[in-house]
């Protein structure tokens, strides 16, 4: 479980930063109104979303490394693949990203977002198989 713990954790940084270098604000790219005021594109919104979900994800990988405790480890992979969830619907289904295909947040941020969101999701899943057939090694201490 070292292991997944390991990956949420590389995982949940990425999922922290990449958004945040690959949002049209973050090229310079922002909507005009017309009064002239200029205001974020939604996927910025994304991105901020995102880094609020990789700090919570993040924790969930470090107990994960520490832990022994089966019931714990099957608890912290369900939030995992939760969060893995979340991670993939942001971008997709609950935010999203900008219209035009052309921008940065469509051609790097939500794909990245997809994939590492699954990849999270699929190691909370593996996390909760192992976690059920694993003996607890603090019960024979």
């Amino acid at each position: 479980m070292k292991i997944i713990g390991t990956l949420v954790i590389v995982l949940a940084l990425l999922i922290g930063i990449v958004p945040q270098f690959t949002d049209c604000q973050s090229q310079g790219r922002e909507l005009t109104l017309a009064d002239g005021r200029k205001i974020p594109m939604k996927c910025h919104w994304t991105a901020r979303a995102e880094l609020g979900l990789a700090i919570p994800l993040l924790m969930t990988g470090v107990v994960m490394t520490a832990s022994k405790r089966k019931e714990l480890l099957r608890g912290l992979s369900v939030v995992s693949s939760t969060l893995g969830l979340v991670a993939v619907l942001l971008p997709t289904a609950l935010i999203g990203v900008c219209g035009n295909p052309d921008m940065v947040c469509n051609s790097t941020m939500r794909p990245f977002l997809t994939l590492a969101g699954a990849v999270v999701l699929v190691l909370g899943i593996v996390g909760v198989v192992r976690s059920m057939t694993q003996k607890d090694e603090d019960a024979m201490a």
